[in-house]
């Protein structure tokens, strides 16, 4: 029978035991009822604190809870109030203590038995990940900008390129992870438990660069080595303007009889919440969801179409915008998409049907500092990390375009890229763009590939290019669902260089392409049916929290002429923050910079600083950290320093570095 009380209390804090003596703190949402009626349980596992309350929280769990689902956030080991050290991204422990958790709810006298899992980012990873594990009371997924693919499609590298992302990635999990744990939840061990994450920590950024090709390492995880062993309904979400985009059609194809698949127009973050607007009501979609799942309501919520998407119409690239154009659309059943081919004909213009193909060749180096349109692949706000006008980048670039549509192009799927070509070193990087290209000459980026070519073959054997020898190549760009509008013209550009976004190999190549071999396969949207989506009734959820000092952020590029040096920077300062729930206040400070020389790949450098800001009345603990990336040709050199701070008084500060031979990249 399905509860829907009105009346639930949260736990700020229950241990939950593990198997090996640790505890890991969680906050639970329960409805009053369900010591009478047991209800069924939805877990969220990550290491961001459950504690302060966030909006996220706030804006989900207590609806759970009003219909009768109890709710969990969790912290993992070493995080937040839990005990222990953090040992890496997903590691066999942290998966083995998820399952453990799992067990324990559904042998609590107030569930029945049936638990779901949850998460955005970080815990829509394990919440995949531990399905395959096939935990027995574990009945359903919804994961958010998640992979299924843990080295080409997350923060670390791209088809064997590396992300710049990443390095920023390690020095925000230094900082969260040398958090304090909250001494009215553990106590007076609270400094002893902050020693031992502190001293444990570990070193990220080396951990990655060890694992430069696709080894055990990143297959562990990743959950498309075995997709034959994820056997529960699983609801997977992300947003065009993320970098997870290809994430929800990879799962459908990989598991279409369980997959439902959902792709908005947002950034990394949940739907209900999420920017550039249209929102979802994801949280009215997610009680459906556990509701048919958890306590076999019969709801429609199995029934639901197997891909629904966000159809962009024309985005104009601009600094910030709140609303993206577009429609939304559903296909009853995803299958591979009919393709629009486009080659170059004699005066080497992209057509369908060219009468006669081109002939001769083009030769390809960008300056180093080609990419700073690119924006950011991981984007968590809307405007400082999207990617620009593209004709900034082009003049980096080799572009071809069509003529003038005369009637709309409208695409889902992943696009693809044909090619012959050689190069004159033994490693190099190509970048491929789709443009859409406005009459006033205006252009947004449709989608884009990144392919370290030493990887043209295997992610996992790399090898060298034979300076001279043509390589004939298939490049598959990121998923795509966009609206190219009559009179608009389809260009693409390919680039040796996309600046920061893709760190260059230690040569700079040129590349020789042979023209005539040049096709792009664009996946059409084919058969679909309009629907709506319906947002949500509070657009903007009761804050959970009140700013006490705002907060100031940017990005700015600056070009050193005299020098010949491009410099990158990106910041975010000020901002504090005090619970309305706990009273702590949180803060932090992050800064990042970047620089190359348009003409020496070896001139490299990156430096990533973060402070976090924890207090409540006269107790305040305050983290540094810094990280540095610099390389040689055979090398890269990383460093990272933490200095932590209890009241004003520095209680643990660590340097590190090290060397990590460059393997193929």
């Amino acid at each position: 029978m399905a509860l829907a009380p009105t009346r639930f209390t949260v736990i700020e804090n229950e241990w939950i035991p593990l198997k090996d003596g640790a505890h890991l703190a969680a906050r639970i949402w329960l409805p009053d009822e369900a010591y009478k009626v047991p209800v069924p349980a939805v877990f969220e596992f990550h290491p961001y604190r459950k504690r302060p309350a966030s909006r996220r929280d706030e804006s989900m769990y207590p609806a759970f809870a009003a219909a009768g689902i109890a709710g969990l956030h969790v912290d993992i080991r070493g995080s937040g109030e839990s005990e222990g050290a953090i040992d890496g991204e997903y590691t066999p422990l942290e998966l083995a203590n998820a399952t453990e958790v799992i067990a324990w709810i559904a042998a609590q006298s107030w569930c029945n038995g049936k638990v779901g899992m949850m998460g955005l980012s970080w815990s829509g990873f394990n919440a995949l990940q531990v399905a395959v594990m096939k935990p027995p009371a574990l009945k359903a997924v919804i994961s958010v900008a998640s992979s299924v693919d843990r080295y080409n499609d997350d923060i670390h590298y791209k088809n064997g390129v590396h992300l710049l992302d990443r390095f920023s990635w390690a020095t925000i999990m230094l900082s969260i992870m040398s958090q304090a744990p909250d001494p009215e939840i553990v106590g007076e061990r609270w400094q002893s438990m902050w020693l031992e994450r502190l001293e444990n920590e570990p070193f990220f950024i080396r951990d990655w660069l060890c694992h430069q090709r696709r080894d055990e390492f990143w297959k562990h995880g990743s959950i498309c080595e075995n997709f034959d062993d994820f056997t529960v309904p699983a609801l997977v979400i992300a947003g065009w303007y993320d970098g997870y985009r290809n994430t929800p059609l990879k799962a459908v194809e990989g598991i279409p009889g369980k997959v439902k698949a959902l792709i908005g127009p947002w950034v990394h973050e949940w739907p209900h919440l999420a920017h550039p607007r249209p929102r979802m009501d994801f949280v009215t979609e997610a009680v459906d969801w556990w509701s048919h799942w958890l306590r076999d309501e019969p709801n429609g919520a199995a029934d639901i179409s197997q891909v629904r998407a966000f159809i962009l119409d024309g985005a104009r690239p601009t600094v910030n915008f709140d609303h993206a154009p577009g429609y939304w659309i559903a296909k009853k059943k995803w299958h591979a998409p009919e393709t629009r081919v486009l080659s170059l004909d004699t005066s080497c213009k992209l057509t369908t049907t060219p009468s006669q193909g081109v002939s001769g060749r083009a030769l390809l180096r960008s300056p180093l500092d080609t990419g700073t349109a690119a924006g950011h692949w991981y984007v968590t706000s809307a405007g400082l990390e999207f990617p620009g006008d593209q004709r900034i980048d082009d003049g980096g670039s080799l572009v071809y375009e069509s003529n003038a549509l005369n009637e709309e192009l409208v695409l889902l799927g992943v696009p693809s890229l044909q090619l012959v070509l050689s190069s004159d070193a033994p490693m190099a990087n190509i970048a491929v763009r789709i443009i859409d290209v406005y009459p006033d000459g205006t252009e947004a980026r449709v989608s884009f590939g990144l392919l370290n070519l030493a990887h043209r073959h295997s992610n996992e054997a790399p090898s060298l290019l034979i300076p001279g020898r043509d390589e004939r190549l298939t490049i598959c760009l990121d998923a795509c669902g966009y609206r190219i509008a009559p009179g608009h013209k389809v260009r693409i550009a390919l680039s040796t260089a996309y600046w920061p976004m893709m760190l260059p190999p230690p040569y700079d190549a040129t590349l020789n392409l042979d023209l005539s071999s040049l096709t792009l396969s664009l996946p059409l949207l084919g058969d679909h049916e309009r629907i709506d989506v319906p947002e949500p009734a509070n657009f903007d959820p009761v804050p959970v929290s009140e700013t006490i000092a705002p907060g100031e952020s940017g990005r700015r590029i600056e070009r050193d002429l005299e020098q010949g040096v491009t410099h990158y920077r990106k910041f975010s300062k000020g901002a504090r923050n005090r619970s309305l729930v706990d009273n702590l206040v949180t803060g932090g400070d992050f800064e990042e910079r970047w620089t190359i020389a348009a003409n020496n790949p070896l001139s490299i450098t990156g430096e990533c600083r973060r402070t976090s800001i924890l207090s409540r009345e006269a107790w305040e603990t305050v983290t540094n950290s810094v990280s540095t990336l610099s390389c040689t040709k055979t090398e890269w050199i990383v460093s990272e320093e933490i200095e932590a701070f209890h009241n004003g008084e520095n209680v643990f500060s660590r340097k590190r570095s090290e060397r990590i031979p460059r393997d193929f990249m």
